[in-house]
């Protein structure tokens, strides 16, 4: 899944109790905030960071691959860039395993 105009709201709405992000469509400006976040957080509150890290459900084994093989990229980029693909990844799983709505009385428990 790929992050478009229509997820970028539902990732915003993930994120907003760890990270204060500004209501936007574009990809760009929501990576640079969330990267701008994961910056100051990396800077001040190591442990913090790490805790939210836990908690979105990414590896420390993808973290330290991902960080590794792009040495020379700003860390919150990258960083960004993880917890937005893992978002997307949540919301699309919520989304195949959605009840359905349409069933038929007949149907219905």
């Amino acid at each position: 899944m790929q992050l478009s105009e229509e997820n970028i709201p539902l990732v915003q709405q993930e994120l907003s109790n760890d990270f204060n992000l500004p209501v936007t469509n574009n990809k760009q400006v929501l990576v640079e905030a969330l990267a701008e976040g994961i910056n100051h957080l990396i800077q001040t509150d190591f442990a913090r960071l790490i805790n939210m890290l836990y908690r979105i459900d990414i590896s420390e084994k993808t973290l330290k691959e991902t960080l590794e093989q792009q040495a020379d990229t700003d860390a919150g980029v990258l960083i960004a860039d993880l917890i937005i693909e893992r978002q997307l990844k949540k919301l699309q799983m919520r989304a195949q395993f959605k009840p359905q709505q349409n069933i038929p009385d007949d149907d219905k428990w």
